[in-house]
């Protein structure tokens, strides 16, 4: 998925694409160094569908407990996003982006204590100290982007960078799934207690805790990178007024409910993404082994990737709206199939929903986005902090699965954040005036 910049990140000298007189910076290797920026967060973010299985096995967790590890996650998108905008503002981008990628490290190291101590909750708080990290360092990518090159060509460069996302959360899910749940022994932790147990969950979560210890190898790299550049961009932050301004655009109806929209798809997307490989472990499904299940998450978020080259072609056709509403339905569409039938085409119909979510969050902000004219950047700011629907979608749709008894019943609350987006891209078909209009 691709994500916003939280508000106030905006420059006197020059300014974000939607501003008057927008300048750029011609630095063709820091694109790609935020192209990768966007490779690794997209990457460690999918790894929580392959953790959620194995943190479930050894916890004994509820699919609601277990829907925990995004809500965690997902909440440092909530409560980070404006203090990242102001760490931005105070030491700029470069150095901002280091502080992301140490605070990521440091979310990766606090892996070490969690399996020591072999205990859930400090598992949680090491992944909130990971996705804030993260937050922070995509306060500052979506908006260097758009600097690094002419203002003309942003939109290519945005759509790029997504395409680079896209190839980690591919990527990132299958690799895990070797690394993380290969190793899981056959053992079955529920028919353990007392010190049996706690062995038991010290030994598995060490699987765990190596993944990210070599993340963790690999961010200080790139974070060391970035250090050395950190007085290449001389960009001057605007330091007046409050960033919580930009709260005052929720007012305006096709904005507020485009936010929304986003709250409801990265909660219906990470909570379809997070029930896959127990979804196709389920006898009447795939009836898969753990490890078998987690690499098909590849298909799920390769679907986005293909999606996106497709969808980037089909919308300078077809209206933006019309295409949501359409892909929207696509997704019911796909659930109801899912739900309703077993085995072969039970399981590949819901990581074909993968296909329909590729276009949904761009098209999303672009129609929210539509006629805010100079205040586009603050916008951004406002739907990077609606991402928090990632930690409340999933742990609703585990609830269901917990007092349904099912899965698939479970998957009619994504069905209906699918709904809600499908009226909304009827609602913005037509283009938007300009605000103050």
């Amino acid at each position: 998925m691709a994500f916003t910049p939280a508000p106030g990140i905006t420059s006197s000298s020059d300014p974000l694409p939607g501003t008057a007189d927008a300048g750029h910076i011609d630095a063709p290797d820091l694109r790609v160094f935020v192209f990768a920026l966007f490779f690794i967060f997209g990457g460690i973010t999918s790894l929580n569908d392959v953790i959620i299985p194995k943190l479930k096995d050894l916890f004994t967790l509820s699919y609601f407990q277990a829907m925990l590890v995004q809500s965690a996650f997902f909440a440092a998108y909530f409560l980070v996003s404006i203090p990242g905008a102001a760490i931005v503002r105070r030491f700029g981008y470069m150095r901002g982006a280091a502080i992301g990628l140490v605070t990521m490290t440091a979310g990766c190291l606090l892996f070490i204590p969690a399996s020591s101590s072999a205990t859930f909750g400090l598992f949680l708080f090491a992944l909130f100290v990971l996705a804030a990290g993260i937050t922070i360092v995509q306060v500052v990518s979506n908006p260097l982007i758009s600097l690094l090159g002419k203002p003309q060509t942003a939109h290519s460069r945005l759509t790029f960078a997504q395409a680079f996302n896209s190839l980690g959360t591919t990527i990132f899910p299958y690799v895990g799934s070797i690394v993380i749940l290969g190793s899981l022994a056959t053992v079955d932790a529920a028919s353990l207690s007392g010190a049996a147990l706690d062995a038991y969950r010290a030994a598995e979560t060490q699987v765990v805790v190596n993944t990210y210890l070599g993340l963790a190898v690999a961010l200080l790299i790139v974070a060391a990178v970035v250090w050395t550049k950190r007085n290449r961009l001389q960009v001057k932050q605007e330091q007046t007024g409050s960033i919580f301004h930009a709260f005052g655009l929720l007012r305006r109806p096709r904005f507020g409910i485009g936010a929304l929209c986003i709250f409801l798809y990265v909660g219906a997307e990470v909570a379809i993404g997070s029930l896959i490989v127990n979804y196709l472990m389920q006898a009447d499904v795939l009836g898969l082994g753990e490890q078998a299940a987690g690499k098909h998450v590849f298909l799920y978020w390769g679907g986005a990737l293909i999606g996106r080259f497709i969808g980037a072609f089909a919308l300078r056709v077809l209206s933006p709206g019309k295409v949501l509403s359409a892909v929207a339905i696509g997704a019911i569409a796909l659930i109801l199939l899912s739900a309703n039938s077993t085995g072969t085409l039970a399981g590949y119909a819901l990581l074909s929903i993968g296909l329909m979510n590729s276009i949904m969050f761009p098209t999303i902000f672009s129609l929210a986005s539509e006629g805010l004219g100079p205040r586009a950047a603050e916008g951004s700011g406002v739907i990077a902090t609606a991402i928090v629907g990632g930690a409340i979608v999933p742990p609703l749709t585990g609830h269901l699965a917990d007092v349904s008894g099912s899965l698939a019943f479970a998957l009619v609350l994504p069905a209906a954040c699918y709904a809600i987006i499908a009226c909304y891209g009827w609602y913005a078909r037509r283009p938007a005036p300009e605000l103050g209009a």
